[in-house]
């Protein structure tokens, strides 16, 4: 029997999908985004993943990427990985983010599939291919068809993955059986983008995760993949089922990540400021029920749990913030 290869993580295991802070009037908070950047990578974050869903790519202009990037580089140096979202619906604008994305400082780029034109499978491969050749630095793919209205599917997955840039995959497509396939089959490494699938994927070969609920809640999403990792299954399952209530609020609750998190992160305390229009805030009962899971969580989860109890045994309630 072959033995299955070493997970490849080149980016690290526990990544979160950093929101953008914006001040009062709208304008990025490059002070708060170095903030919360630190505070993100001191609570365990191997990497950051900016300018990406969670980040309001859609509604930030070129030059405010790249200068997000470059303020995040300079705040956590060579602590964490830095990946900078360059993903577009034109070949050429995606080339011309990355470029500058490197150029600021990112260690990779989140390049998601061209959007409302759905482009063809050769078409995927073509674009993928152009912008790994004009870039020095690997990219990881995003694969989220419920938002691009095009999956990468496992065959694109598999006959991309001979770039040498072309290293990882944010997977958020819902279809254990196939990236099961790419991974047992490619050296790609994986990093689930959706919280429920985190565990599941990560049992199946995956690298970690990309994640939005990590903005507020990274030690016990990481814990998870500690767990794991140490051998202790039970334990995993036990500390993912904890994280279920603060996850369905955020993520399945209608309302999109973002919003949720910023409303989040600002209760508790965190740079977050306002969402940007067609987007719209969380209203005060939303917040109120975001607030309540987390801090049952963090009861839950004390800062000093160590190894050896259940969580329901562990120590008394206090923060870990």
């Amino acid at each position: 029997m072959t033995m299955p290869r070493p997970r490849p993580r080149p980016f690290g295991r526990a990544l979160c999908a950093m929101i953008t802070p914006f001040t009062a009037d709208g304008g990025p908070d490059l002070d708060g985004a170095q903030k919360l950047a630190s505070h993100l990578v001191a609570e365990g974050c191997d990497g950051l993943v900016l300018n990406g869903t969670t980040g309001e790519s859609p509604t930030t202009t070129d030059a405010e990427k790249t200068a997000l990037v470059r303020a995040v580089r300079e705040a956590v140096g060579d602590r964490a990985a830095v990946v900078a979202g360059v993903g577009s619906a034109s070949t050429r604008h995606t080339v011309e983010l990355g470029r500058a994305a490197q150029n600021a400082g990112a260690d990779g780029l989140l390049v998601v599939t061209p959007y409302y034109s759905r482009p063809p499978q050769a078409a995927l491969t073509a674009h993928f291919r152009q912008v790994a050749d004009a870039v020095g630095i690997p990219l990881m793919l995003y694969d989220i068809p419920g938002r691009t209205g095009t999956r990468i599917e496992p065959d694109t997955l598999m006959r991309v993955s001979a770039h040498p840039r072309i290293v990882a995959v944010k997977d958020c497509a819902y279809d254990l059986l196939g990236s099961s396939k790419v991974i047992a089959r490619t050296s790609l490494a994986y990093y689930s983008g959706c919280e429920e699938t985190n565990l599941p994927l990560y049992a199946v070969g995956a690298a970690g995760f990309v994640s939005t609920v990590a903005n507020a809640a990274p030690r016990p999403m990481r814990a998870v993949l500690d767990a794991f990792d140490a051998g202790r299954t039970a334990e995993a399952t036990a500390l993912n089922q904890l994280t279920l209530p603060l996850t369905e609020l955020m993520m399945a609750s209608g309302l999109p990540g973002t919003v949720t998190a910023k409303a989040l992160l600002g209760a508790i305390g965190l740079p977050a400021g306002p969402v940007r229009e067609p987007l719209q805030p969380a209203d005060r009962e939303t917040a109120g029920g975001l607030l309540a899971a987390y801090e049952e969580l963090a009861r839950l989860y004390p800062p000093d749990r160590q190894a050896g109890p259940a969580p329901a045994l562990l120590g008394p309630a206090q923060s870990w913030t």
